[in-house]
């Protein structure tokens, strides 16, 4: 069945270059670098991306799919210049990263204006994820921040924004939040400095001050580490304050997206 009103190719073989090209996106960061693509799998994700006008290339969607609700949602969210592919069910269980798979995926076009130069806006509320690894715990502080109203995320030394398990993580919030990837200490600093930022170092330290009692009225960068090292010394001593969570439990440290969760909470003026 076809709800498009236009026609569309139809795939059901596991061996078409499209197919192949899809699932080498889905596992490889070189391909997804060099192809300047990334993929999205399920409804939710694929339809949040067409709402908030992320660049999406192709949509695939199978049989089943596009025969039930998620072809009549699709039909309505599709732009003219996106390219719907509908494919056999095999092949939407074969190219799924979920292991129960919704039947509808996409390849969309990375996000230029968030590489590498970034100008952060005077009074801005940012979150600077160093040496961050978990694509977990990555997506979602983005989802966090996304709920925070935070103005940016950005990515230094740290795991592929556009890893299918991050993009996942996030739950749509992606297509909504800025997410600066690829960004060096140096590109930090010194849009900080321009933006007359102050920059704030969360650490596991008695001495260094309590967040609670840290005031975020002029904005500010909070810079979050390693999930199991924290931040080095070096980039906790280039920032202008070192910050922590006062615990009156019976553990030290908390996992580095629950961490963050609370510095936003704070620096957004919730706390």
């Amino acid at each position: 069945m076809n709800p498009f009103g236009f026609s569309t190719e139809i795939i059901r073989s596991k061996d078409n270059p499209a197919v192949k090209f899809f699932r080498k996106l889905m596992a490889s960061k070189k391909e997804r670098q060099n192809s300047r693509l990334f993929v999205l799998e399920g409804r939710r994700l694929v339809f949040d991306a067409l709402k908030e006008n992320a660049p999406v290339r192709r949509v695939f969607i199978t049989e089943s799919a596009a025969a039930d609700s998620a072809g009549e949602k699709l039909a309505e969210l599709i732009h003219d210049n996106i390219k719907v592919v509908i494919i056999s069910d095999e092949i939407g269980n074969k190219i799924s990263d979920t292991g129960n798979t919704q039947g509808i995926f996409a390849q969309c076009s990375f996000d230029e204006k968030y590489e590498n130069i970034i100008e952060l806006k005077k009074g801005g509320k940012y979150i600077v994820l160093y040496e961050l690894q978990d694509p977990g715990n990555a997506g979602m502080i983005i989802r966090t921040a996304d709920a925070m109203g935070m103005d940016g995320v950005l990515f230094c030394n740290s795991c592929d924004v556009y890893n299918p398990k991050v993009v996942r993580s996030t739950m749509g919030s992606l297509f909504r939040v800025p997410v600066y990837r690829s960004v060096s200490l140096e590109n930090v600093f010194s849009a900080a400095e321009k933006s007359d930022l102050k920059t704030f170092a969360a650490v596991v330290d008695e001495s260094a001050s309590d967040l609670k009692k840290t005031s975020f009225e002029s904005g500010g960068i909070i810079f979050i580490g390693n999930e199991g090292n924290g931040l080095p010394d070096e980039v906790s001593s280039a920032c202008n304050k070192k910050i922590t969570i006062k615990m009156t439990g019976n553990i030290d440290s908390l996992n580095a997206a629950m961490a963050a969760g609370i510095m936003m909470w704070e620096l957004t003026g919730n706390g």
